[in-house]
């Protein structure tokens, strides 16, 4: 009803993380310069905290729109996961095939196996893969351990 009064296009009063409507504060644009910055550090984490309503998610997705054609982006919007979840909803994200190696459910390794081995085709192919937890800070320790551990893979150079 206010929008056509107002003569607005859309509703300016959404929750959703729409990147058209963030204000580019200093801080904002700092946060988005980091995560910038991150992906041509090739390899590592990035971290970008701040209060509840800040628009940390708002500039992920302003970010998400800058990612370059040469990166893979994964993204996890409900941490609330094990580590063997984690380890499938990361594999489904990048469309990486797990197949259990024996009876009953994949395994850990059968989903890191096929994931090391995309992360380094990605790697040889001159891309990068990039994993984005929203709402990280609700990861279980368990979930924190398995993602210190994916980040050991490594090639000689990198």
């Amino acid at each position: 009803m206010y929008a056509g009064y107002f003569g607005l296009r859309g509703n300016p009063f959404s929750i959703a993380p729409d990147p058209r409507y963030l204000f580019m504060s200093e801080r904002h644009r700092e946060a988005l310069a980091h995560l910038l910055y991150g992906l041509q550090g090739s390899g590592g984490i990035v971290l970008l905290t701040g209060d509840i309503g800040t628009g940390k998610t708002t500039v992920f997705r302003c970010f998400l729109e800058q990612v370059p054609d040469t990166c893979q982006v994964a993204y996890i919007f409900n941490p609330k996961l094990s580590a063997t979840e984690l380890l499938r909803v990361i594999c489904d994200e990048f469309g990486v095939l797990v197949q259990a190696s024996g009876p009953g459910p994949a395994t850990d390794k059968d989903h890191i196996d096929p994931l090391n081995a995309f992360l380094l085709d990605l790697h040889a192919q001159g891309r990068q893969a990039v994993l984005v937890i929203d709402e990280a800070q609700n990861l279980s320790p368990d979930v924190l351990e398995q993602l210190r551990l994916l980040t050991n893979l490594e090639t000689a150079e990198r």
